[in-house]
This record gives C-alpha cells, structure tokens and sequence, in this order.
C-alpha cells in the first residue's frame, strides 16, 4: 500500500540560527513520502537568504517567501492552499523533527478511528544551543508518560488545562483541517483555538513517546503572554476571542467550570505581573464564564 504524502510545512520568522537544522529534520525522516514547503514569513534576518541557498541542494522542497509579515495563521493557511499531502505538519523553524516522527504518527493514524483529526506525543525541551532541558510532559523511568489520561485526551480536558496538549508534537488530518475551515486567522497564535474546535468533533490521539525536539527561547510564545510588548495585546486578545467562542460552544455546566478554571490561571498570571489591562480582561471573562455556569442545565 501507498504511504500518504504529508506536508510538512515550516514557518520561520527569524530563525536564521536554526533553519538549517529544522528542515535537515524533515528531509531526515525514516518515512519517506514528505512534501516540505518553507515560508519565510518577512524575516528581518537572514532567515530567508539561508533558505535560499540551502534549496539549491534541496530543488523540490517549496519555499514560499511572504512580501509582508503575515502572522502564523495567515502564513499557514496559505500554504496549505499550496499543499497536496493527506496530512499536515506545522512545524517552527526552531524546533526539530526526531527521526521516527512521522512514521510513528501515521502509524497512530492509522490505528485510530477515521474520525481522528489530531495525533500528538511528547517533546524534548531543548535550550538555543540544542541541550536536552526537560520532557514537555513528565516521564517515568521508563519515559512513558506519568499522566496516563493523555490518552483521554478530549475537549473536557483540553478547555480545562494547558498542560495537556504538544502541538509541535502534533499532525493533522487535511480533510478534517479543510472541513474546519483552517486556523482561525483573527488569531494571532493558531493552535489552541484549532485543537479545541476540532476536539470538539473529533478524535484526538496520543503517542506515548519523544516525537519532537521543541527549542525554548527567550522570546517565545509562552513568555509574550506577560510582556509590555504589543505582541502581548494581541496575544491576550486572542486568547479572549478563543475562551468567549469556546464558552457558546460549550455543551454542559461541567465544559463551563473546566474552562473558568482555565480563566482563573490566566487571571492569576496577569495578577502576578500587574497587568493592569489583562486583570480586567480575564476578570470579566471569569463573571462571563459564572453566568454561563448559572444559566446552564
């Protein structure tokens, strides 16, 4: 039988340190029917000569460089248009494809029920020089996952907590992501709003093994949520239009209260660094979320 084709498609916005490595990580894959298609998104470093040059040895890799800064989802989107594979991979430039990635996530694929949109393992934190830190989720001393409800992984848990998704350890079906209308592009940050839409519908599965290695950095997405920056704003807002959608989609006073706890940790947060604006924010987002619970059969 045929592999189905998978596209792996790289975003890089000032990732000239790292590129290189990232898309050695896919051509490097055991499994061996990829289309890799790279989008330079208006990097203001080098990023977009050095995937240039590195096509040279690679001529049918796609390389997609954007005029203008379009935002992940934006930029995603628009490759995929581009893509032919059955299914998608959104890889950052920093991060790194361990070899047996794709061969084990189309083999959890097809495993799963046909109505499986999601498949996702664990990932290797890694420092800016490649250093193994830490696993994303907590392993034993056979580096098998502590939390065994990761293979329970449904849109209960997923409103409830930010602990139970790997997204750069993830793939995704193509006809459930085209039928999902793609990543919602009013966002700046595409992958939570994705997994809890389509989680909603579908299935979502777990490989209980490394996958990925995933970079930390200082400027990462992780850390924008409490900076001064205006890329904070617009990351808080986001996730403002991602929790009021997710409470009208909501189907039980449970899905209500596991998505205020989620609330409640990103009031903490902006409590903890003074953010004067995410305070009132989240503040009227957790009374928003009580009336829901209220109301709610």
């Amino acid at each position: 039988m045929a592999l189905p084709l998978v596209s792996v498609i790289c975003l890089c916005y000032n990732h000239e340190q790292f590129v290189v490595a990232s898309l050695e990580s896919v051509i490097n894959q055991s499994y061996k029917n990829i289309e890799l298609i790279i989008v330079d998104d208006k990097s203001s470093d080098n990023s977009a000569a050095i995937i240039k040059q590195w096509q040279q040895t690679h001529p049918d890799v796609k390389v997609l460089i954007n005029p203008t800064n379009l935002g992940n989802t934006k930029a995603f989107n628009l490759a995929v248009k581009k893509a032919r594979g059955s299914y998608l991979i959104d890889l950052a430039a920093d991060d790194i494809l361990l070899p047996n990635c794709i061969t084990q996530q189309i083999a959890c694929f097809n495993n799963s029920p046909e109505n499986t949109a999601i498949v996702f393992g664990n990932a290797y934190l890694i420092n800016p020089e490649g250093k193994r830190l830490s696993p994303y989720f907590k392993v034993d001393n056979q580096q098998k996952v502590i939390d065994k409800k990761l293979h329970q992984t449904n849109y209960l848990r997923l409103i409830g907590s930010g602990l139970v998704m790997c997204s750069v350890a993830s793939m995704v079906k193509r006809s459930i992501f085209d039928k999902l209308n793609g990543y919602n592009e009013k966002l700046s940050f595409e992958d939570l709003d994705y997994w809890f839409r389509a989680s909603r519908l579908y299935n979502i599965a777990f490989i209980d093994d490394f996958l990925v290695e995933k970079r930390v950095l200082t400027n990462s997405l992780g850390s924008q949520f409490h900076s001064s920056s205006k890329y904070n704003k617009a990351l808080n807002v986001s996730l403002e239009i991602i929790f009021k959608e997710s409470l009208k989609r909501n189907q039980s006073k449970a899905e209500h209260q596991a998505l205020l706890k989620r609330i409640h940790e990103r009031l903490k947060e902006a409590l903890k660094h003074k953010n004067i604006k995410n305070i009132w924010r989240y503040t009227k987002l957790k009374s928003l979320a009580h009336f829901y619970i209220l109301t709610s059969k």
